[in-house]
Order: C-alpha cells, then sequence, then structure tokens
C-alpha cells in the first residue's frame, strides 16, 4: 500500500485522532486548542484534507460527522521512519545511530536499550 504523505500540521491533527476516536471536529478543535493557536477553520481545513487523502473517515452521526483513523501510527511510523532513513543515511540504519551518538543525543537509557535490542535480533537470527 503506497504511503500516504501527512504534513506536520495533519500529523497533529492525526495524534488526536489516535489518541482516541471517534471525534467531532469540536472535539478536534478542542483539544488542539490546548497545544496550537488555530483557527477552527484552520483545523476543519486539516480535517477535510485528511478525508481526501484517505487518512481519515468520517460517518454521519445526526447532523455532525465523526472522525477516526484509517492510517495507523505504526504505518504512518514505518513510512516515514523509512523515508528519513533513506534520504539521510542512504537507507542503513547504523550511520543513523551513530549520527546520535557522536551528537550526544544518545542517554545511557538508551544504549542500553540498543543493546537489549541487538542481543534480541542476534538470538532471533
Amino acid at each position: 500500500m503506497k504511503p500516504i504523505p501527512i504534513s506536520e500540521a495533519e500529523s497533529q491533527v492525526m495524534e488526536v485522532l489516535w489518541s482516541g476516536s471517534p471525534r467531532t471536529a469540536e472535539d478536534v478543535v478542542a483539544a488542539l486548542s490546548e497545544r496550537q493557536d488555530w483557527q477552527e477553520a484552520t483545523i476543519k481545513t486539516l480535517l477535510n484534507r485528511l478525508l481526501k487523502k484517505g487518512a481519515l473517515r468520517a460517518t454521519k452521526d445526526g447532523r455532525r460527522f465523526l472522525y477516526s483513523p484509517v492510517l495507523t501510527r505504526e504505518r504512518w511510523v514505518a513510512a516515514e521512519s523509512g523515508s528519513l532513513v533513506d534520504r539521510l543515511f542512504g537507507g542503513r540504519i547504523a550511520p543513523l545511530v551513530a549520527h546520535f551518538g557522536q551528537h550526544g543525543k544518545l542517554s545511557a537509557s538508551d544504549i542500553k536499550d540498543l543493546k537489549r535490542l541487538i542481543k534480541e535480533l542476534e538470538d532471533d537470527a
């Protein structure tokens, strides 16, 4: 299935719906008003864009619509992370991890988690 391109603003709308749905447009507006200084019309435009892209579905409920994600967060993250690794690191993960290590972005806890993950992957191979 072809990835659905989601902008940064659209991803914030999706995060609201991934955290709980179905939701009305008013629910999404209320949730986003806590973190963004967006007008209601802006949020409704983003909802409509996401509907047209096939990332959301809207179900009529009386005089309003209930919005639910079609695109899962997992599928979106996989597409976005794959694209990032392809664009910046030639599709290889090791240079990505090295980059974060060289720039102090890996905590001791991160390194411990990576070691555990590598061991699990080796055991499964």
